[in-house]
Formats: C-alpha cells, structure tokens, sequence
C-alpha cells in the first residue's frame, strides 16, 4: 500500500514508519521538523520510504501527496494542552482544519486511520467506564481540535480513528512531557514529585502498541470501518497516586508527596473501557510495568530536558 503519514517524525510517528516500511508499504512522511529531530535518519535506509519536509496546512503540496496514496494516517498536530494553549491559532489550523482539508480532498476510496485523544471525555462519571458510545466533554483547546477533527474524519467514511489513552514509553522522538514519562524522569534525575490531585484518573497506553493498533487498523480495515476505538490498558486505569506507586516498585529512592492545596490545571478524571478494540482481537504487548524499566534504561542515556513538546 502506498501509506501517506503527516508528521510522521513525531513521537508516535517515529515508531510507526519504521514498522510500516518493514512490513514492505511504500511510505511517505510529510513532516515540517520543527523540534529539529532525526528521528526518522534509520529510515531513509529503505527504498520504499520517501520524506518531504513540508506543512499540512499547504493545500496544494497535500493535494499532490494525497492523490498517489491509498491510506492516510494524519499524525500531525500540536499535543498536549499546553502546547495549544500557548499558539490556540496553530492549534485549531494543524489539529482541526489541516485534517478537514484531508478529508475533503481524499476519495472515497481511500483509507483514513486516526489518532484522537481519549481526553476528549473530560471529566468522567465516578465508577463509570467511559465507551465509546459516551458524551465527549474536552477540557481543553487540544481536546476540542481533537474531538472536531474525529467528527469530521468519521462523517466523510472508511475511516478508523483511535482513541489514545495517555501513551508513554521511549521513541527516537522522545517526549518527557508524557504523565507516565515526565513521572519517571523525576524519579530518576528529582528523586521526588509533587502531585496535584491525585486521585485523578486516566488510562495509559504503549507508544509501540499505538503503532502496533495502526497495523491491525489497516490489517482489519473492512471490519474495523467507520468506528471510534478506545486504546488503552484494561489493567491501567489509575489515579496519579496509583502511577507514583508503580514507579516506587522500581525506583525505591523516589519520593512522591500530595500537595494538601492547589490544583492541577489538567482537570481530566475518566476511567476507559477499551472492550471495543479488544473484540477485533488487538491485544497491547506492553503493560506498565514493562514500559516503566524501560522508561528507566532510558532515562540513564537521556538528560536533556528538551525532550518534550514544551
């Protein structure tokens, strides 16, 4: 198949071409590299991997890239809360209207695979499984992109979008800024953390297995079609508390304490069923554990706090 994948240098993105090029699609990344990063130099090994360094905002260059592919995977965006936060204008532009413009240009006849944020739940009910059949309620301007960009990538057809619980683990685009990464990186270089409301849940997924779940996607497209897919671990619905701890089992030094006033200006609190991808037969390779002893070997080689997308 001849795959094109809009910031594909990124942190998810990284990990994916790799996987892409070696299971022989021909891949196109389109990337405007604005975090300088080589991510991808191991790739420019494969003859059927061709980069162009370039905006998706550009109508013309994505209307040319988009007429020679028989699936687009749009991974580029401003993630993260913050980062949309501090530039809302290319917020909306990258993460809603460059995507809408996808749609609109693509045929039919091509596949869309997406990634969206399962934070566009917001606060969920207490006890409650949020499905893919619940309200969305983004908090946040990130959020809200990402909720208008799933609408319009479903509305057009034969298209999968991807719910992502919060990913964590190392990519060649490292972020630190991750909750399970940034929280490891403390462990390891603080030896403490000040939590904000930690008894706030959220659900947490590989980076490998998110690259993984595009390969089932297109594997199992005609099944799979036209749905939202939750993508997370089934046993890693936990507060921040319930994080620390984890890290605690690996790292005995690190020290986390509960601030007793302030708040954290991320108000997301929903635990997630991901039953839906689970009948398609997806099963995560990475559990937390594993994904924190390699955070750590990680972090030993990593000390440079520009690992993150603010």
């Amino acid at each position: 198949m001849n795959i094109l994948v809009t910031g594909g240098a990124g942190y998810i993105g990284s990990i994916l071409v790799p996987m892409l090029l070696n299971k022989g699609h021909q891949v196109t990344v389109v990337d405007n590299f604005m975090y300088d990063q080589n991510s991808l130099s191991d790739a420019c090994r494969f003859d059927n991997f061709q980069v162009v360094r370039g905006d998706t905002r550009d109508r013309s260059l994505m209307k040319q890239l988009i007429t020679r592919s028989d699936i687009i995977i749009p991974l580029a965006a401003l993630v993260g809360a913050p980062l949309c936060k501090k530039d809302p204008l290319a917020a909306e532009s990258i993460n809603q209207h460059a995507v809408e413009m996808i749609c609109e240009l693509a045929s039919k006849e091509q596949q869309i695979l997406m990634p969206v944020s399962n934070s566009g739940y917001g606060i969920g009910e207490d006890g409650k499984y949020c499905t893919e059949e619940s309200p969305l309620r983004p908090l946040s301007l990130y959020g809200i992109t990402k909720v208008k960009a799933e609408e319009a990538v479903l509305q057009r057809g034969n298209s999968i979008t991807f719910r992502l619980a919060t990913v964590f683990g190392m990519s060649p685009r490292m972020r630190i800024d991750l909750l399970v990464n940034d929280f490891v990186y403390r462990a390891m270089n603080d030896s403490a953390v000040v939590i904000f409301e930690g008894h706030f849940k959220r659900n947490y997924i590989h980076v490998q297995d998110v690259a993984r779940v595009f390969l089932h996607g297109i594997e199992n497209f005609e099944a799979m079609k036209n749905k939202p897919y939750n993508v997370g671990l089934d046993n890693a619905n936990l507060s921040k508390i319930e994080l620390a701890q984890a890290i605690q089992k690996q790292v005995p030094s690190f020290v986390y304490l509960e601030a007793p006033i302030g708040e954290d200006p991320d108000k997301r609190n929903y635990i997630v069923s991901n039953a839906r991808l689970g009948a398609t037969g997806f099963v995560p390779e990475w559990g937390l554990d594993r994904g924190i002893t390699e955070l750590i070997k990680g972090y030993t080689i990593l000390r440079n706090a520009r690992y993150g997308n603010i």
